[in-house]
């Protein structure tokens, strides 16, 4: 039975500027829509520019005061946000699902690691250490000391909509930077839940602020401000080389995490039907709609009949439809037009002589909703385009090698590298793939590597520094070098 209900559990509907929950100046909304239902859920107010100026300079106000409070007090603010996540999970995993459509448990696991990012850089930040190094000269000494390195503006996507927001928020509160979040206007209401926890756990008016409306706008006026020092943006590799050009004018620091296309790589002394599972689970978690989901799966052809039936047999068991009902598996594309966008690639794929093994279409089970079924591709030409285009899709095209050096040629045959996986028993085989795959996160028997304290991001077009772990604390510091000369 449908658990679904007409409005989500979160309380606000407006954007949050210098600690208050504010109307847009124009007075503009933007419609939120439930991907299985096709219908509006919120009207959220829709920022302007001059709202996102007074955001900005809001976060610059609270910066001078933000950076002097000491790592054990800005800790006490993320890890009491982690706390209220984690008691918050069910509401927040509800208003995800409702408006991005994955089915609740994954949401849930979404809110869970988000308040594990939150907890883990509430210590890490207590961690900024410099250093002192031995001066060369007797008459002098040299140190190095870290600075926050000011205010961020920070842009999400639609897919996980709180996790890749809480990868910038908190690495940058916990180095005592104040931030302007901008969430996908088709999914704000998770991050709403979010500033919700942070305003209860003692976040000081201007630290962090939140700013729904158009991505031009907002993001023109992140780069023309001069008191924004550094962004942090994960989306389309398009936008990220656009953000790049735009950056130049003021040097502005950037973090990118851009596309990927993962080469999922099964050799033949692992077990085909055990692999198989956790690429089905790996492949249409979110429907595909995941940049590091495995795009291209390589599979030696001593292995690779069984595989495939294991696979399909694996798809076809996948419980499809909305996100709120109990044991569903795989919820709703995000809108029509990435299903639209994922039946151009199979009609290409199979116009170029694949087979579509199970799935293809958009199901026939509802009378609304973006649901398309869970695909298999089999027999794929070289030239299809689900091989070279990223595919935010849930279609898992299966492919033979029988080489080592081969199928890193192949997996290496992209723009992109952001994620890689292996599947192998076999230590060296391991190893050198470990070594030759161009991904900037490698999987080895793993189909699910993120974690709060592993560094995640890409390589070649797939973007530019790292988020999680220690390098996504330094991403928001900057390096001072003291040297100071003693009297004699």
């Amino acid at each position: 039975m449908s658990t679904t209900t007409a409005t989500p559990p979160v309380k606000n509907r407006l954007l949050f500027i210098n600690g208050a929950w504010v109307p847009s100046s124009s007075g503009k909304t933007i419609a939120v829509e439930n991907p299985a239902t096709e219908e509006t859920i919120a009207e959220v107010a829709s920022g302007s520019r001059d709202d996102c100026r007074r955001a900005i300079d809001a976060a610059a106000e609270a910066f001078k005061t933000w950076m002097k409070s000491t790592p054990y007090d800005r800790a006490k603010v993320l890890k009491k946000t982690a706390d209220l996540m984690r008691e918050r999970v069910d509401a927040l995993a509800r208003t995800m699902t409702m408006e991005q459509g994955k089915p609740v448990a994954e949401a849930k696991g979404e809110v869970l690691h988000s308040a594990d990012t939150f907890e883990w850089f509430a210590e890490e930040g207590k961690r900024a250490y410099g250093q002192v190094i031995p001066p060369s000269n007797a008459a002098k000494r040299h140190l190095t000391i870290k600075h926050p390195v000011g205010v961020v503006g920070a842009i999400g996507p639609w897919n996980f909509p709180i996790t890749l927001q809480a990868r910038k928020i908190a690495p940058a509160l916990a180095a005592g930077c104040t931030i302007v979040c901008k969430p996908a206007s088709q999914t704000p209401l998770s991050l709403i839940g979010v500033f919700e926890c942070l305003i209860d756990a003692g976040l000081p008016p201007g630290v962090a602020n939140l700013v729904i409306g158009p991505a031009s706008e907002i993001a023109d006026e992140f780069m023309t401000h001069p008191a924004v020092r550094k962004i942090s943006f994960t989306g389309s590799t398009e936008v990220g080389k656009k953000l790049m050009k735009q950056a130049a004018d003021q040097v502005k620091r950037l973090s990118l995490e851009l596309g990927g296309h993962a080469p999922f790589i099964v050799f033949p002394d692992a077990d085909p039907e055990v692999v198989a599972k956790a690429a089905v689970l790996g492949k249409f978690r979110n429907n595909g709609q995941v940049c590091i989901s495995p795009s291209r799966f390589f599979v030696h052809k001593d292995v690779a009949k069984k595989f495939t039936e294991a696979a399909v047999a694996e798809a076809e068991k996948l419980k499809l439809g909305n996100g709120l009902d109990e044991g569903v598996v795989v919820g709703p594309m995000f809108e029509k037009k990435a299903m639209d966008a994922t039946l151009a690639l199979i009609q290409d794929a199979t116009g170029k002589g694949a087979k579509c093994l199970t799935g293809g279409k958009r199901s026939t089970q509802f009378a609304k909703g973006y649901f398309f079924q869970p695909t298999v591709l089999g027999g794929l030409s070289a030239d299809a385009k689900i091989l070279t285009d990223e595919p935010f899709a849930p279609v898992m095209p299966i492919l033979d090698f029988s080489k080592l050096d081969d199928v890193i040629a192949a997996a290496n045959n992209t723009k992109y590298g952001l994620a890689a996986y292996v599947f192998t028993n076999d230590l060296t085989i391991a190893w050198r793939m470990a070594e030759g795959l161009e991904a900037g996160i490698i999987g080895v028997n793993d189909a699910v590597p993120a974690t709060p304290q592993c560094p995640f991001g890409g390589m070649k077009e797939s973007g530019m520094g790292r988020e999680l772990a220690h390098e996504g604390l330094e991403a928001y510091l900057e390096t001072k070098y003291v040297s100071i000369g003693l009297r004699g």
